[in-house]
């Protein structure tokens, strides 16, 4: 009888556990959420009202300097700016500017973890040493590289070589470029050694007492598995290099010229100098978009990277 009691119990247990919500009630679920408001609040409007203001503020032909001419004009501010001859050189700057800091920070990046991934006396030490540059702030950075690297008259350049070259005139491309991989060369660094060090150790030990060389390991087992590490970098760099203004406004002033002048400087001489609110804006949403878009391979190479390690 006690049997026959307990498995009634059970039964009816069992039946109410699956006629409740998987996630439970709705009082539990918004108890879970309700802590998350505030900071979802708060984002919400650090982020999207000022989106949604810089949206209203693209569809208007607004100079400060003519502030009652303020109108409603639609999507003519992007008429304008995808056919600007001086945005569409800032874009092909943010490009190539973009492109080269990524791909030789993460070629030199590569380079020092597989340094940093073998066992040598001091290795901690060099370890904190090249992190370093990562963790000074972009703008001391930008001045450090000006004043104490390209100076003509006392840089450190030209101290070793006895030049009197002026590095940021005569290559101002190449002056941000090289500030810029400075600065992220121990990103890549750390993103690819930690790549290694996940790294099956039984499994290289493996391929080396089947004859493989060390270049044919490096080819044919390690590149494969530093692929999303290496996809990683190159897009979450992307992201944040698209977005350089620091070494732009320091090191060069967008110049000489347009040399050097990308699409956030751009932007900014847009609203300051030629005080086009509209365009400024119109530009903003753009390079938004564009930023969106990288964003979003960005985080499908996360939740891949995240799902191949949870399958091991």
């Amino acid at each position: 009888m006690t049997q026959v009691i307990t498995n009634g119990a059970t039964t009816a247990d069992a039946r109410h556990r699956v006629a409740q919500p998987r996630g439970g009630s709705a009082r539990d679920r918004w108890g879970r959420r309700l802590p998350l408001l505030p900071a979802l609040i708060f984002a919400i409007v650090v982020t999207q009202v000022p989106f949604l203001v810089t949206l209203y503020l693209s569809t208007l032909s607004w100079n400060v300097l003519r502030p009652g001419e303020r109108r409603f004009i639609g999507l003519n501010n992007y008429g304008t700016v995808l056919t600007d001859a001086r945005l569409r050189a800032a874009l092909i700057n943010t490009v190539v500017l973009t492109a080269s800091a990524v791909i030789v920070s993460l070629i030199l990046g590569l380079g020092l973890a597989i340094l940093l991934d073998r066992k040598f006396l001091g290795r901690p030490v060099v370890r904190t040493l090249l992190i370093t540059p990562f963790l000074v702030m972009p703008m001391a950075a930008a001045l450090l590289w000006k004043h104490a690297i390209y100076n003509p008259a006392y840089g450190l350049i030209n101290g070793l070589i006895g030049g009197t070259t002026d590095w940021v005139s005569s290559y101002p491309m190449t002056a941000v470029v090289a500030t810029l991989v400075w600065q992220w060369t121990p990103f890549m660094m750390l993103l690819l050694l930690a790549g290694l060090q996940s790294q099956s150790e039984e499994t290289l030990e493996a391929a080396r007492v089947d004859g493989a060389s060390p270049l044919q390991v490096f080819g044919y087992m390690t590149v494969p598995h530093l692929r999303p590490y290496l996809e990683l970098g190159v897009l979450l760099g992307s992201i944040y290099i698209v977005q350089t203004f620091d070494a732009v406004f320091t090191i060069t002033q967008g110049g000489p010229g347009t040399a050097t002048t990308n699409l956030p400087y751009e932007i900014y001489l847009t609203t300051f100098r030629k005080f086009e609110y509209g365009e400024a804006a119109a530009a903003g949403v753009i390079v938004v978009i564009g930023t969106i878009i990288v964003a979003t391979f960005a985080l499908r190479v996360i939740s891949s990277l995240f799902r191949m390690e949870e399958g091991r």
